[in-house]
């Protein structure tokens, strides 16, 4: 097991859909983020491609010049879903009640998810889910920073250090067999003397997980490994 129980627990152990209930048209990260996260986006993911957005909201950070055969969004709050303009469906399911996909097998080219990976409950089950939906050869992209709702990560996320974080995600992709060897792309804003000896940051940390689904044994695609 990942995960022991009690690092699954969260500070607010009430009904997701509650604290989900009302919309936030905010973003949870600053600006430097998001452009890398869009750039890493078009570096990584091929147009006209179907994407699913995972845990998603009411932007998702897609290139703006990049046109997709399809994007699937998923989240907690449908208006903001709504007023994604990226989205070409979405559905709202809780996946700390139920991590299983309404979505058919290899059905998708890549599969996001942006500073949410932290509220996982059950992450094994989700990732084996990423992996299911995933053609062979798609790629998962799992972005975070250091922001969360405190209240709502799990005990493992809010504990851990930054880095801790990291291999964190890294172990969630490791326990699924299927996947590649997970990369890591990461950005740590350096600190001003006078910020770093108070202890504050000048941006946000970017942090990127990615690995792909490997060929199925039998496919032309297969290489081993």
């Amino acid at each position: 097991m990942l995960l022991q129980p009690e690092q699954r627990t969260k500070l607010d152990p009430s009904d997701d859909a509650y604290f989900y209930d009302m919309p936030r048209f905010v973003t949870h990260v600053d600006e430097g983020f998001i452009q890398r996260l869009t750039d890493l986006y078009r570096q990584r993911l091929i147009p006209s491609s179907r994407i699913l957005d995972l845990m998603s909201s009411w932007v998702s950070h897609l290139p703006e010049d990049v046109a997709f055969s399809w994007v699937e969004g998923h989240g907690m709050n449908a208006e903001e879903l709504a007023k994604n303009p990226r989205l070409d469906h979405f559905f709202v399911q809780n996946l700390n009640e139920n991590p299983r996909l309404p979505l058919e097998d290899e059905s998708f080219d890549a599969v996001l998810n942006t500073v949410s990976v932290q509220y996982l409950q059950q992450p094994e089950v989700v990732f084996e889910e990423i992996h299911r939906v995933l053609k062979p050869g798609g790629v998962a992209i799992v972005s975070f920073s250091n922001r969360m709702f405190y209240q709502k990560a799990i005990a493992a996320w809010r504990d851990g250090s930054e880095a801790d974080r990291v291999a964190l995600v890294k172990g969630y992709f490791n326990a699924i067999p299927g996947f590649s060897a997970p990369e890591v792309v990461a950005y740590a804003p350096p600190l001003p003397g006078i910020l770093q000896m108070l202890g504050l940051a000048m941006a946000d940390p970017f942090y990127a997980v990615i690995a792909r689904r490997l060929a199925n044994p039998g496919s032309p695609l297969f290489k081993g490994g």
